[in-house]
């Protein structure tokens, strides 16, 4: 009988988990509770809420659940119990490299400003890392769905703090809206300042969302990406240029980009040798954190584990972490292959 690993032991790096959205359950109900927030019922279930994004209507309801859950983080101590729980689910899930993403903008009005808040989510991803022994560090993302003129405020804002802990710059929110070329500027701030240029494309929108990310902002890697597959010429380009996509299989899922976990195509990306770095999202929304989706690879598309190794190892070497940490964690990728 085959030795089947255990995938929440293999050593990996997680590139791709939104502030809020790495929130335990248990404690969005403790924080609600303190802060009288009445929670609508699809937080406060034993199941994930039931979402689908394809349409504006759906996600509209995904970004009013994440506000709410976000308008209950509103002390710097919040904070800090936010990040280092998210650090220990990281922990147990193997995750050895953590790279967090925060717009600071959202939570800057009940932490003293922008700055402060940045400043604060720092000081805690620091405490965390040394509490929890888990390399970890931020990468700033503005909104698409504001003003370029504000993207290139936060790109600022992050290359002032890069020796702080600020490792990339990203664009989140719904990107259909907002053409990627007019946050080129805060890219190009943010690529002249040594961060690594991250935005979310090619998951609610098609192929061409993807080529605007390295065409227009110049990515490193993309946040998502999967809508690559349906383009053979872009597969090849990823590849060649080795752009990294950060695939979330659960939340893709779980918003209606693909009916069932098999039809996300992993298979299709890893044999045009795109690299990628499988990631978690949401977990508060999605209802699954990182070794969840090695078990999707391995389950719904056959992934050996020689094959989840090498997708450890690519997330590791997409990651912004120093060489030293690289080298130890893929020297315990091939250890965990051979025990």
């Amino acid at each position: 009988m085959e030795h089947v690993r255990d995938v929440s032991a293999l050593p990996k790096a997680h590139l791709h988990l939104h502030f809020t959205g790495s929130m335990r359950p248990a404690t969005l109900l403790e924080l609600a509770d303190k802060y009288g927030v009445r929670l609508p019922e699809a937080l406060t279930g034993a199941e994930p809420p039931k979402l689908r994004a394809t349409d504006e209507r759906g996600w509209f309801r995904f970004q009013r659940l994440y506000d709410t859950a976000r308008s209950c983080l509103r002390s710097p101590e919040d904070i800090q119990r936010l990040v280092r729980e998210a650090a220990e689910e990281d922990v147990r899930d193997g995750s050895g490299w953590l790279e967090i993403q925060v717009d600071p903008t959202s939570y800057a009005p009940l932490l003293g400003g922008l700055i402060p808040a940045l400043e604060i989510i720092l000081d805690a991803v620091d405490s965390a890392s040394r509490e929890t022994g888990l390399g970890m560090r931020v990468v700033v993302a503005a909104n698409r769905m504001k003003h370029p003129l504000d993207a290139r405020t936060l790109a600022r804002l992050a290359v002032r703090y890069a020796d702080r802990g600020v490792v990339g710059f990203g664009l989140s929110n719904d990107e259909r809206r907002g053409m990627a070329r007019d946050f080129d500027r805060a890219f190009a701030i943010a690529r002249e300042g040594g961060l690594l240029a991250a935005p979310h494309g090619g998951e609610l929108s098609g192929p061409a969302s993807v080529r605007d990310c390295l065409d227009d902002l110049h990515a490193r890697r993309v946040g998502h990406g999967v809508r690559a597959a349906e383009d053979p010429r872009l597969l090849r380009r990823l590849a060649e240029k080795g752009v990294t996509c950060e695939v979330c299989p659960a939340s893709n899922v779980a918003l209606g980009v693909y009916e069932k976990p098999r039809d996300v195509p992993l298979r299709v990306l890893y044999e045009a040798g795109v690299p990628m770095a499988l990631g978690a999202d949401d977990p508060l929304l999605f209802g699954s954190r990182l070794a969840a989706q090695y078990e999707i690879a391995r389950r719904d598309h056959g992934f050996t584990d020689p094959e989840l190794a090498e997708l450890a190892r690519q997330s590791i070497r997409a990651s912004a972490a120093p060489q030293d940490v690289q080298a130890k964690l893929l020297n315990e990728v091939d250890t965990w292959l051979t025990t």
